[in-house]
C-alpha cells in the first residue's frame, strides 16, 4: 500500500506578505511544493493531496501546474474554510484567522484512507526524511494507532529573519515521542534560544532542543481523534478569535491518555523554509547548493 502525502497550503502567509506557497524559488520556477512532491514520488508515496483555501484555487492551479507531474503521482485537493465547523456551531463574524493545521488535515479525511504524512507547502524537508517517512507509513498499513513525526534539531530550524513556531519534542529511552508543545515566536537573542509556550509564558530551549517541523505521519484512524477533539475545541474556543486548532495539540493529549505511539524519526537533513519575504534569498541559495550537488535536476519536471 503506497502512502499519501497531505500538503497544508490553505495558510494566509500574512508574515510573508503574500501567498508563499506558490512563491517561485527555483532556478526553473518551481516553489517549495515542487521539491517536496517531488522527493515523495522518490520515496515511493502514491498519492499528494492539496489543502487550500477553494477562492485560492484558480490562483494555485494557474501557478502551480499539477499536470506537470500527475502523470507519476495521483493529484487530490481538500479545502479549508473558516465556515467548515460541525453541525451546532456557527462561525463568529469576527473569526478571520484559519482555525489550525489540525482543522487544515482534518479537510482530507475523505479523500485519504491509507497512511498519510501531512507537510507544510513551505516548508522544505529534504530528500532522506522523505525516505524515512514513507518506509515507516509502509510498516504500519492495516494498522491503528501508530503515528511518528519527523524530528529536527532546533539549532538547525531557526531563522535569522525574525520569531517562528516550533513545536517542541520530548522523548523516552525508546525514541517514542513523551510531550510536544507548540512554541511560537521562536528565535536566539545573544545565543540563548526563546519563545512563548500555548499560555505565551517565556520559554528557554536548549541547543539540543528536538522540534516538529509539521511532517507528521498518521494511520487513517487519527483524523477520528482530530473530529471528537475538534468538537471539544470548538466548545471552548469558538468565541476565541485566535484560537487554533493544532495537530501537536491532539497529538500531545492522545500521548497522555495512553491512546497513541508516536516514533520520533531524526532527520540528518537540512531544513528550510519561507516566513518572511526575506528568506526567499537563502532559500534560492540552499536549493542552488543541492542542485550543484546533483541532487536536484537544474529543471525539476520535464
Amino acid at each position: 500500500m503506497q502512502p499519501t502525502l497531505v500538503i497544508l497550503a490553505a495558510g494566509q502567509g500574512s508574515r510573508f506578505g503574500g501567498n508563499k506557497q506558490i512563491a517561485s524559488i527555483g532556478p526553473s520556477g518551481e516553489c517549495i511544493m515542487d521539491y517536496s512532491v517531488y522527493d515523495a514520488i522518490k520515496a515511493g508515496f502514491g498519492k499528494v493531496v492539496f489543502v487550500i483555501k477553494e477562492s485560492f484555487k484558480c490562483d494555485f492551479i494557474a501557478n502551480f501546474n499539477t499536470a506537470r507531474f500527475n502523470h507519476l503521482i495521483q493529484v487530490e485537493y481538500a479545502y479549508q474554510e473558516l465556515n467548515n465547523l460541525f453541525p451546532g456551531f456557527m462561525l463568529p463574524l469576527n473569526r478571520t484567522k484559519p482555525w489550525g493545521t489540525c482543522h487544515a488535515l482534518m479537510m482530507a479525511q475523505d479523500i485519504v484512507k491509507e497512511p498519510f504524512a501531512s507537510i507544510n507547502a513551505d516548508d522544505f524537508y529534504g530528500r532522506e526524511a522523505f525516505m524515512g517517512m514513507a518506509e515507516f507509513l509502509k510498516s504500519v498499513a492495516h494498522k491503528e494507532n501508530q503515528y511518528c513525526v519527523m524530528g529536527y534539531n532546533i539549532v538547525n530550524t531557526l531563522v535569522e529573519s525574525g520569531g517562528t513556531s516550533r513545536a517542541e519534542c520530548m522523548m523516552d529511552k525508546e525514541n517514542y515521542l513523551s510531550f510536544v508543545e507548540e512554541r511560537t515566536e521562536v528565535q536566539s537573542v545573544n545565543g540563548i534560544i526563546k519563545g512563548l509556550d500555548i499560555n505565551k509564558n517565556h520559554v528557554e530551549m536548549s541547543k539540543s532542543t528536538i522540534v516538529s517541523m509539521n511532517f507528521w505521519g498518521f494511520t487513517p484512524d487519527y483524523f477520528m481523534n482530530c473530529n471528537r477533539y475538534f468538537e471539544q475545541f470548538l466548545t471552548n474556543n469558538i468565541n476565541s478569535p485566535n484560537a487554533e486548532f493544532l495537530i501537536p495539540a491532539v497529538v500531545n493529549d492522545l500521548i497522555n491518555k495512553q491512546e497513541i505511539k508516536v516514533k520520533v524519526i531524526n532527520s540528518q537533513t537540512e531544513w528550510f523554509g519561507l516566513t518572511y519575504q526575506t528568506d526567499k534569498a537563502l532559500v534560492q541559495k540552499k536549493l542552488k547548493e543541492l542542485i550543484l550537488k546533483g541532487i536536484y535536476p537544474h529543471k525539476l519536471w520535464n
